[in-house]
């Protein structure tokens, strides 16, 4: 059995449509033929309806498990999970959208360790209609994990980075990345309709026009609807030698009555328990989007923490500040405690002074209309921009105190 997974594994699988069909990217996906199941004697299958053949590759991540189908490309226009899983049972979720340009992603999470027995994309002649098809069976633990495990291979998987700085050319600019939280596969949080991947993005483009008309050099972590993982995000800045990294959300969250615009600068604790809470959230996304989080060094992002609290944490802290004034004058609303710590993993940068925006929250009636409401938006973006080049020029003012 292990050895057919492996096999499934490392191929990518072609299917030829009908002559008769015009061969695009993009293969459309049929609900009507999608379906999760759970059989007899631990069998699960999984049944995907395609307009057509297309690329694609299965693999096992753990901890936690979760089963990752990547096509190139499926078009899930009109498909809801539950068209797919009409209740939780051996697959307890599963979620689909864009990945990477060219890519989209199923995500499938696992409530008992399973491994695929077969796996199939069998093509219609007629129709050329192809359906994927995935049966999996429950296994022990030792034998899930030692199936788990993301293939290498560059081509399918590249660091989402912009173009670097070209070397040699010296610095004269002021750098702002703005990170428009989740993406593609990770939407965020949806309400009515809405989902912050959507409005963040608008609202990042906004934000960056407005900063290049003022002659700032401002970078997006993300352009479109794509999945950027969360580390790629903190690359980039690094990548762009960036002055300022901000993180753009507008999330959900029912503790406590969250309303208003925050800004978080980093901390090992948290502010409070809603804080602790929204930070934990975010800081799945990468698993939420089927990443591979094997490797990951909790010791280095000790380090990471120690290094920020010596000259950037006080240079992230003064931003938060000049963002809350700006953002107030913009005639907000604020939440009650505007200014607020924790751990989110964005922020971990020990060179570069960085803060999270939560511009408003969906969970929220009033801020929801806000955000949904360009006019709104776009005073917003001024003060923001306002307070982006205030904070620039006191931070220049006090370079040579920190100096010395």
């Amino acid at each position: 059995m292990r050895a057919l997974f492996s096999t499934f594994l490392a191929l990518i699988l072609w299917a030829a449509p009908a002559p008769a069909q015009e061969l695009t990217a993009l293969a459309r996906v049929d609900g009507a033929r999608s379906e999760i199941t759970d059989g007899w004697f631990g069998k699960t299958d999984i049944s995907l309806g395609l307009s057509q053949g297309v690329p694609f590759r299965v693999f096992l991540l753990d901890d936690p498990a979760r089963l990752v189908v990547d096509f190139r490309e499926a078009d899930w226009a009109g498909i809801t999970p539950q068209m797919l899983l009409a209740e939780p049972g051996r697959v307890s979720a599963v979620r689909f959208g864009a990945f990477q340009p060219g890519w989209s992603r199923l995500v499938a999470d696992l409530a008992v360790p399973m491994i695929p027995t077969e796996i199939g994309m069998p093509v219609d002649a007629a129709s050329g209609n192809a359906t994927l098809e995935i049966a999996l069976k429950e296994v022990d633990a030792e034998a899930y994990k030692a199936a788990a495990g993301a293939p290498v291979d560059p081509a399918w998987t590249k660091a989402l980075v912009a173009p670097p700085r070209p070397k040699g050319t010296e610095k004269d600019r002021f750098v702002v990345v703005l990170d428009p939280g989740h993406g593609g596969i990770d939407p965020g949080a949806e309400s009515d309709g809405i989902a912050e991947k959507d409005l963040m993005l608008s609202f990042a483009r906004a934000l960056r026009d407005t900063l290049v008309r003022a002659g700032v050099e401002a970078v997006l972590t993300r352009d479109e609807d794509i999945f950027v993982a969360l580390e790629h995000r903190v690359a980039i800045a690094h990548q762009q030698d960036a002055d300022l990294f901000i993180s753009l959300h507008a999330d959900s969250l029912s503790q406590g009555g969250a309303k208003g615009a925050t800004v978080y600068t980093l901390s090992d604790a948290a502010s409070d328990a809603a804080t602790e809470h929204l930070a934990s959230r975010h800081n799945r996304a990468d698993i939420i989007a089927g990443a591979d989080l094997t490797g990951s060094d909790d010791q280095v992002a000790g380090v990471l923490l120690d290094l920020a609290r010596q000259e950037t944490e006080p240079r992230s802290a003064a931003l938060a500040q000049v963002l809350v004034e700006g953002m107030t004058k913009a005639g907000g609303p604020m939440n009650r405690r505007p200014m607020r710590r924790a751990g989110f993993s964005v922020l971990k940068s020990a060179d570069i002074p960085s803060v999270l925006i939560e511009v408003g929250f969906l969970s929220n009636e009033r801020d929801l209309n806000n955000l949904r409401d360009p006019v709104w938006r776009s005073v917003m973006v001024n003060g923001l921009a306002d307070a982006i080049l205030a904070w620039r020029d006191a931070d220049e003012a006090r370079a040579p105190l920190v100096r010395q």
